[in-house]
């Protein structure tokens, strides 16, 4: 690590801080998607959980996590699949979430335009994954 990470807030002694914000263009740097990998696994379901019901892109959101885990989806998908993902379960973002109406807006504009790039690599097994997960959270 050389002395302007160490000076830096968002970098920690694993390379960098996964509570910092997401910078749009190095989605795709390895070390960034091991963090948004890491902010996926802590936080997805736990959201997902609380807010499945209210989010109307609850599904595509599911079936974008099932797609992230999916050995067959290509890298470049896999990172701003990461990404998405890792910017719906941030604590702080453009539009917070507790704003009623309004909280979750940001967040499907990110879905919307990560599945204009990325929808093809969705597969009809993923859809179905998400699907079953949604009837399944709709039990709890």
């Amino acid at each position: 690590m050389n002395a302007s990470e160490k000076a830096s807030p968002n970098v920690n002694s694993g390379g960098f801080d996964p509570h910092a914000e997401i910078a749009p263009g190095k989605a795709l740097v390895p070390a960034v998607m091991r963090v948004n990998e890491q902010r996926v696994a802590r936080g997805f379901w736990p959201k997902m959980r609380k807010v499945a019901a209210k989010v109307p892109f609850a599904r595509e959101a599911l079936a974008v996590w099932f797609c992230a885990r999916d050995d067959e989806t290509p890298l470049a998908a896999k990172g701003m699949m990461l990404a998405a993902l890792a910017y719906f379960v941030l604590p702080t973002d453009a539009v917070p979430d507790f704003i009623a109406g309004l909280g979750y807006t940001d967040d499907a504009a990110v879905f919307a335009a990560l599945m204009s790039v990325i929808g093809k690599n969705l597969k009809p097994r993923h859809r179905e994954a998400a699907r079953r997960a949604i009837e399944d959270l709709g039990k709890d």
